[in-house]
């Protein structure tokens, strides 16, 4: 399955309504190491297939979204489990410890 974009009104179907886990990561455009580390964010979509949701979040779009949830900079990865975040990393991650992280998280 690969990485699903998600806005301000699409958050709370998305993402906090999951029955699956859900990897959030907040980037922006602008952003460098949320370029470099798409390749692997979209890597892991298709290995977790129907286990996890990954999920991409802009937060020059989605203000809102990213307020509510003190991102502060970019790249910041949350996990969010039953609608409720269960895990917080800030700044770019290999697709190894991508998968490690989501592992001990879901």
């Amino acid at each position: 399955m690969p990485t699903i974009n998600v806005t301000d009104a699409s958050f709370e179907a998305d993402v906090l309504a999951s029955d699956k886990p859900v990897l959030v990561d907040f980037w922006a455009e602008w952003c460098g190491p949320c370029k470099a580390m798409s390749p692997a964010l979209e890597e892991l979509a298709g290995d977790v297939g129907a286990g996890a949701v990954i999920a991409k979040v802009n937060i020059d779009d989605a203000m809102d979204t990213a307020m509510a949830y003190n991102v502060r900079g970019v790249p910041t990865l949350i996990i969010f489990k039953g609608g409720e975040a269960v895990a917080t990393r800030t700044g770019a991650m290999t697709k190894s410890k991508l998968t490690e992280w989501l592992a001990e998280n879901s």
